[in-house]
């Protein structure tokens, strides 16, 4: 989003901060965001728009952690990953998971921008660069 104009995306992070309630994105807010746009739309709607959605998507990403696996996952130790997630974020999450046999044996979890990992793979990759 580098060539996004300052004042566009100070105008869309406005959009986004009208979106969200109790810690997430509100789907009712954000329905009450674009009524408004289509009502009154601003100069240069379809770059705004283009520049919301992205900004809403970064937000979503922030509730939803992707779990990476080698081998099967109980459901309860998923509902263990949200609830702690949950409270450390202070936000509902959601899991979502997606097998990645790389990993030989363990869990990465994504969350955002934020990365726990605890599996074989990595820590034979620290072992490597420590020697």
């Amino acid at each position: 989003m580098a060539t996004v104009p300052a004042k566009i995306r100070v105008y869309a992070k406005k959009l986004v901060q009208l979106s969200l309630s109790g810690g997430g994105v509100s789907a009712e807010q954000v329905a009450a965001v674009l009524l408004h746009l289509e009502k009154n739309p601003p100069a240069r709607l379809p770059l705004i728009l283009q520049t919301y959605h992205k900004l809403i998507a970064v937000e979503l990403a922030k509730s939803e952690a992707r779990v990476e696996h080698a081998g099967p996952v109980a459901a309860d130790a998923l509902a263990a990953i949200a609830t702690s997630l949950g409270k450390r974020y202070s936000r509902t999450v959601t899991t979502v998971t997606k097998p990645n046999p790389a990993l030989l044996a363990g869990l990465r979890v994504r969350i955002g921008d934020d990365v726990y990992e605890s599996s074989v793979s990595s820590q034979l990759a620290a072992l490597a660069s420590a020697s």
